[in-house]
């Protein structure tokens, strides 16, 4: 199905679709922003949509995605509820967005999946994994090795094997990769049909430059409103905190590994080894900014808040979190009688983490790299 202001473009022989309630309230919430272009200042999201004569589905999906849910927009304006308008972007852009994980993400669970049944999910799996492993190693390893202290270099691997580890590791880490590559193709072909990812590359450090900065999140240079109308940086600094975090954990694993492979260097690493000192510091930031996150979630006001897609939200920060914290205690405690424990229950949350990649709240990330890509594109070329 081929898409056009609008409308949808059916093949012959296809029944016409039903309109999507959803679309068309995004269609006229939009017009009318579009038409009083008070909110211009605030994203990219009220400048791109400026840009077209009219909203196409794939349009609405990328406008979406280009939202970064500031919220400042939904204080601003004078037609918001109770007024007869109702304008309401920032919850109607989050049911958009969460449409369009749904939609083109990949695996998909089933057109008919509810959108409340995928964290679930997400949630389940992850939690089955994090129990699964520490059961695995109990049921193959003897008790004596398993709750036994181990000390020094390749202690980690008494208790589970390198190969095993690795293997684990890769394999989910590979499915989750590509889950996010595949889900992002699919979205760039829906926003941007016919151009190239050539294209795409050559805006592709101002794109890193607006992602990492989050322009879009600062509310027109005032911050953002979570609580009520009072602007605030905080929940920009929280996000660039989590993704600190991350990026400082995957280079932790990528300095192990070196480690091992060119050093000859066995896990566990001493304290003060280049791997431990970013995986230390990464498990905590993002301790503290998953922290942060749900106490402002906790307060929102819920005016602008579409309460559906908060699960998610939630579901991601609790992996995330998990993940962190089962680190950070097996290194404090890995030479003690329940590293064993700790190492199965860091392994399974890592691995539930990788499997839900597209499934959870990281998928918005290659998606917003891909809106961003659209509009600095327009932006480049008019």
């Amino acid at each position: 199905m081929t898409h056009t202001a609008g409308k949808a473009t059916v093949p012959a022989g296809e029944a016409s679709p039903v309109l999507d309630p959803l679309m068309a309230e995004a269609r006229r919430v939009l017009t009318l922003c579009n038409v009083c272009g008070y909110c211009t200042g605030y994203c990219e999201m009220f400048r791109s949509q400026r840009r077209k004569r009219a909203l196409s589905d794939a349009d609405l999906y990328y406008l979406a995605v280009l939202c970064h849910n500031c919220r400042s927009c939904y204080y601003a304006c004078q037609y918001a509820p109770p007024h007869a308008y109702a304008i309401n972007v920032p919850a109607l852009m989050a049911r958009v967005r969460q449409r369009a994980y749904r939609e083109y993400g990949w695996p998909s669970l089933g057109a008919g999946v509810s959108d409340q049944v995928v964290p679930v999910f997400a949630t389940v799996l992850s939690v089955l994994l994090i129990v699964a492993v520490p059961l695995f190693l109990m049921a193959s390893v003897p008790s004596d090795v398993l709750f036994s202290g181990h000390s020094g270099p390749g202690s980690f691997y008494r208790i589970m094997p390198w190969g095993w580890m690795t293997a684990l590791g890769a394999v989910t880490f590979g499915f989750g990769l590509l889950s996010l590559v595949l889900s992002s193709v699919r979205f760039w072909r829906l926003i941007a049909p016919g151009v190239s990812l050539l294209s795409a590359a050559a805006v592709l450090p101002t794109v890193l430059r607006e992602a990492l900065l989050l322009h879009n999140l600062t509310g027109g240079g005032y911050g953002c409103t979570d609580h009520d109308d009072t602007p605030s940086d905080i929940r920009r600094r929280l996000h660039q905190m989590l993704v600190l975090g991350v990026g400082l954990c995957f280079a932790a694993s990528g300095a192990g590994a070196a480690a091992h492979h060119f050093l000859g260097w066995q896990a566990p690493y001493s304290w003060f080894s280049l791997p431990v000192l970013l995986g230390t510091s990464g498990g905590i930031l993002i301790l503290g900014a998953c922290a942060g996150l749900a106490g402002r979630k906790m307060g929102l006001d819920p005016g602008p808040t579409a309460p559906e897609t908060l699960k998610e939200d939630t579901t991601f920060l609790g992996l995330l979190a998990a993940v962190s914290l089962s680190g950070l205690a097996l290194l404090a405690l890995r030479e003690t009688g329940i590293m064993g424990i700790l190492l199965g229950l860091h392994m399974g949350s890592v691995m539930g983490l990788f499997l839900t990649f597209s499934l959870g709240k990281l998928r918005h990330v290659p998606f917003r790299l891909a809106a961003l890509s659209r509009a600095a594109l327009e932006r480049k070329h008019g």
